[in-house]
């Protein structure tokens, strides 16, 4: 048993390295189900988690919207394209003590950010651009 949790963590793995778009969970299932047709949806869901919880991948949370997975594990920040939904990384230095400049009036221990900034992706300012 715990050989083949290995063998469907790698395939999982193996999946978001491969796929480095920011996926879905139902992508990354759709991705190892080409060619591996009797791996369940709650196997590929719980290794992603798996995952990120050990660090192996990134867990991008999106508010109102299904969970990605990103194969680059170091902080940094991303953008939603308002028309396609795409997840893209933003080319900046990740702010690491941020934290610093709250005003805590209300007595939390910060830990950490997350920023998702949002904009309109070069395919999709093209295409805009085509239908004018």
């Amino acid at each position: 048993m715990i050989k083949r949790n290995t063998i469907q963590c790698s395939l999982v793995l193996n999946a978001v390295n491969k796929l480095k778009n920011h996926a879905s969970a139902d992508e990354v299932y759709a991705c190892i189900t080409n060619d591996y047709t009797n791996i369940s949806r709650a196997t590929v869901y719980r290794n992603l988690d798996k995952l990120a919880k050990t660090g192996q991948i990134k867990k991008i949370e999106i508010p109102g919207e299904a969970e990605r997975f990103d194969h680059l594990t170091h902080n940094h920040y991303h953008i939603k394209c308002l028309q396609c939904g795409q997840i893209f990384d933003v080319d900046m230095p990740y702010q690491e003590n941020i934290e610093n400049q709250i005003i805590n009036k209300h007595g939390f221990l910060f830990i950490g950010h997350e920023i998702i900034f949002s904009g309109i992706c070069p395919a999709c300012l093209k295409e805009t651009e085509l239908l004018h």
